[in-house]
């Protein structure tokens, strides 16, 4: 049975914890999608408790893609009881006459009525069934999927670049212990590459190098990474690579690679822990706000800009910004 909500109780889910919107007659609990929304969350929690309709086609405002609306059925929770006609108060007549009665006092925020599933007038979109037509599970482990699946090449770059939304992190393999091996906690990273930073910096003094020029050398590392990072994001997809090693080594004097790799490094560091950050907290305001924006923007609205990740210094350069 297709859950049927009142106006009064979707208003009655209007804040971060519990986050309801109307859209199209159509209930929606987006909650878990609050943090996550590209134009930022209190765009979404102005609008809690509210129908949305109107601003999710307005260019002016906040024009959604097409991808936006078929992830909104990922949020789908039931149907708004409205009256606003005489054909739907006609029809919400005769469902309330099928509906199931509500015990003494229960909670008013839970649906009271309900929508027959055979109904002509609505039909509840199956979302596990929607997801396999349209591609992967999410709900599911990927690896297994995909490596049985026939996609052409055309369909699956498709597919990737549908906005898609699930809490928490998709399952890659079916297997615990498989799966154990693919996740890392964001402090690991640090952990692990801050004493590699020490190490080449400690080299670079120790071969004679001055002080004022390892940080000159350590700073173009560090630049050399957010060339990296923009490159690799916007040609290969999302791929956490490390620096080139021997191509710095081709290019400049040992000495020196030591510095710039202590840099290139310790600007990995700053983008990983960037990255993770943007995707998992309530970031500050300064810098951090935009560029968390920016980089959603990138996911949900447009995949071919935006590839900057702790700056937009080379999507400027390369005239990849993207208009927010």
């Amino acid at each position: 049975m297709a859950l049927l909500y009142s106006v009064r109780q979707v208003k009655a889910h209007s804040n971060s914890a519990s986050c309801w919107v109307t859209l199209n007659n159509k209930v929606y609990d987006v909650s878990s999608f609050v943090s996550d929304h590209p134009g930022g969350e209190e765009l979404i929690l102005n609008q809690a408790g509210n129908d949305i309709t109107d601003l999710m086609k307005d260019e002016l405002s906040h024009l959604h893609s097409e991808g936006a609306y078929e992830m909104m059925d990922e949020f789908l929770i039931g149907y708004l009881n409205t009256t606003t006609t005489t054909t739907a108060a006609s029809t919400n007549n005769e469902l309330k006459n099928r509906a199931k009665t509500p015990k003494p006092g229960a909670d008013s925020t839970v649906a009271t009525d309900y929508y027959d599933d055979n109904d002509d007038h609505f039909q509840p979109t199956d979302l596990s069934a929607d997801k396999k037509k349209k591609f992967l599970d999410l709900t599911q482990p990927l690896f297994w999927q995909l490596w049985t699946s026939d996609y052409s090449k055309a369909f699956y770059l498709e597919q990737v670049h549908i906005p898609r939304h699930i809490p928490g992190s998709a399952r890659i393999f079916g297997s615990s212990y498989l799966e154990v091996l693919t996740k890392t906690p964001w402090y690991i990273v640090p952990i692990f590459w801050l004493p590699v930073v020490v190490y080449n910096l400690t080299q670079s003094l120790n071969l004679g190098l001055g002080v004022d020029n390892v940080i000159t050398h350590f700073l173009a590392g560090v630049v050399l990474w957010s060339l990296l990072e923009y490159m690799l994001h916007r040609f290969l997809f999302h791929l956490d690579a490390y620096p080139v090693d021997r191509l710095v080594r081709s290019v400049i004097a040992e000495p020196q690679v030591y510095a710039v790799l202590a840099g290139a490094y310790f600007g990995y560091i700053l983008y990983d822990m960037t990255h993770y950050y943007l995707h998992h907290a309530n970031v500050f305001k300064i810098h951090f706000k935009e560029m968390k924006t920016y980089h959603l923007a990138h996911h949900y609205k447009n995949f071919q800009g935006g590839y900057g990740i702790t700056s937009k210094i080379w999507d400027r350069v390369f005239n990849t910004e993207l208009e927010l």
